[in-house]
């Protein structure tokens, strides 16, 4: 009698098996029969990078030379009077680090 009751639990987990594995097939599932975290059900996602960037209006700015030039002129210009009032950069090598020994 032992084994009657071994055979019907051997048939019944292959048989659950070969249920999970048809389901697995016609839903698209993956099977996890270690039990591990897995990244699928991200990776299974719509990518949404497109519909991201559609949504933000292209800037002009990046592509226009005259913009880009006129905003260059004005950092330029914006630079010398910050030098003429002694508020500028210090030339390479002459910052407080160097001035400190």
């Amino acid at each position: 009698m032992a084994t009657v009751g071994g055979l019907k639990s051997i048939l019944a987990a292959a048989a659950t098996k070969g249920v999970t594995e048809a389901r697995a097939r016609i839903f698209g599932h993956v099977i996890n029969l270690t039990g591990q975290r897995s990244a699928h059900k991200i990776l299974r996602k719509k990518l949404i990078g497109e519909k991201v960037a559609e949504w933000y209006p292209h800037d002009i700015t990046k592509d226009d030379p005259l913009i880009m030039a006129r905003k260059e002129q004005e950092r330029l210009s914006r630079l010398e009077m910050l030098k003429r009032r002694g508020k500028g950069a210090p030339k390479k090598g002459q910052g407080k680090r160097s001035k400190r020994k």
